[in-house]
């Protein structure tokens, strides 16, 4: 049986309390020089694409804007498009939200930057159901949930789909308007949330659609990868929880008529390297304290408890009441699901242990972490791949923009010696690095 070799990715930190701001190498978030740094160190390393993540309003907490969120969020088709230019192989991926945009436009932007990059473009398929958000675009500027991100796709009985999931069928259908030859042909929509015709203005471009990447770990999420995405961002914490998430997705692929090399399930991990194993865990321990400041610790309790919970002391114990589902506490952070659920859980991980809110903040909030010398986490990362946990994985480094340099020159020769991860790219588009397939031109 043949090894199977892991994808890589870079995500560029977003504004949030992943980046510790206190170290004396975390520099700019907006200046060109910090994206052009990490998207250098990820071509160098051979990853296949590099991720920007998008907000469209500075996040509001109990009607203040907090304090991890004033430096702001260059739109992400800019900066990819300026990346071009300083990169020769590595995908270049934006989430751009299609609550607040049009078919036809974002799908002209996205085609563009794949001429423009040579075929390296990728967008990642995101909605919105913060009215907060929608101020800023229009009066009500917001969808009903139902309406959001990952409800069914159309079924032969006419099943309604969401405006994401038409949405990126017209994109698509776009895209697909001119032929191989480069001839343009008319194009028609008529649906539940787009009624539309013309032709498109942009010739099929290199790699014949944009990769797709979506994340969402609900059912009706894992069902919109299946059906729709190429890559899919997962969030699980253990090995074991990573393989029934990856067999769960993997499986719903073939009523789509796809096949599991369809679909790249790629978890969002943060790796801390040390020259031995103690070394990381005590730099890891005080990364995420930093990380996780005593203000950030009762924000990130109160989103789930829905409460002001400003009285409590975050070196104290857990709040001894019920959540409550108050969506005004907090705008323009994405929603944790069941928070009942989860604040049970976290509760019993604090009884169990006996965490403080912070040190319960640290121990269940965070991202899947690998932690120790580069020769152990390169066997753990495989690890995952070779038991079908994941097929690879983006990083998401605490410092910007020098954060991934040590992976790179520590991890990625050692990944490369066990035949874990390429020498070389192979080809010059996105898909080639994922090994997807170029669609079919439908005619």
């Amino acid at each position: 049986m043949s090894r199977k070799r892991m994808h890589l990715a870079a995500h560029f930190p977003g504004v949030n309390n992943t980046t510790v701001w206190a170290d004396p190498e975390s520099k700019s978030q907006i200046e060109f020089s910090s994206f052009e740094h990490l998207a250098r160190t990820a071509e160098r390393g051979l990853f296949d694409f590099f991720f920007l993540a998008e907000g469209l309003r500075l996040r509001e907490h109990k009607g203040r804007i907090h304090d991890l969120d004033v430096v702001g969020r260059p739109e992400s088709i800019t900066v990819l498009s300026a990346l071009a230019g300083v990169t020769e192989h590595l995908g270049l991926a934006a989430t751009v939200n299609t609550t607040f945009n049009e078919p036809f436009e974002l799908a002209r932007r996205f085609a563009t930057l794949d001429h423009l990059s040579g075929g390296r473009a990728a967008w990642n398929v995101v909605t919105s159901s913060d009215a907060s958000t929608g101020e800023n675009f229009r009066r009500g500027g917001f969808l009903d949930r139902a309406d959001l991100p990952h409800s069914r796709l159309r079924s032969s009985g006419g099943t309604p789909i969401t405006r994401a999931a038409e949405f990126l069928e017209v994109a698509r259908e776009l895209w697909g308007s001119w032929t191989p030859d480069r001839a343009p042909r008319p194009f028609a929509h008529r649906g539940r949330h787009f009624d539309i015709a013309g032709e498109f203005t942009v010739p099929r471009s290199p790699q014949g659609n944009p990769v797709v990447i979506q994340a969402g770990d609900s059912d009706e999420g894992r069902e919109f990868a299946a059906s729709a995405a190429d890559v899919v961002f997962a969030r699980h914490s253990s090995l074991e929880e990573g393989r029934a998430f990856y067999a769960d997705v993997k499986r719903r692929l073939a009523k789509y008529g796809r096949t599991p090399d369809d679909l790249k399930i790629m978890p969002g991990i943060g790796v801390v390297l040390g020259d031995t194993a103690a070394e990381a865990q005590e730099k890891a321990a005080e990364i995420r304290r930093q990380q996780t400041s005593p203000q950030t610790a009762l924000l990130t309790l109160e989103q789930i408890w829905g409460v002001d919970l400003s009285s409590y002391d975050p070196d104290g114990p857990l709040p001894d009441i019920d959540p409550v589902v108050d969506p005004a506490l907090t705008h323009g952070r994405t929603r944790r699901g069941d928070t009942v659920a989860i604040a049970e859980k976290w509760a019993a991980l604090s009884r169990e242990k006996g965490l403080s809110i912070r040190q319960t903040v640290i121990e269940a909030g965070g991202r899947q972490l690998f932690i120790g010398t580069p020769e152990a986490v390169a066997t753990e990362l495989d690890e995952f791949v070779q038991r079908e946990a994941a097929d690879g994985f983006v990083l998401v480094p605490h410092l910007t923009p020098g954060g991934l340099d040590e992976f790179v020159d520590g991890v990625v020769p050692l990944l490369q010696e066990r035949g874990a991860f390429r020498t070389a790219y192979r080809g010059s588009t996105l898909r080639s690095h994922l090994g997807l397939p170029e669609p079919v031109w439908k005619g």
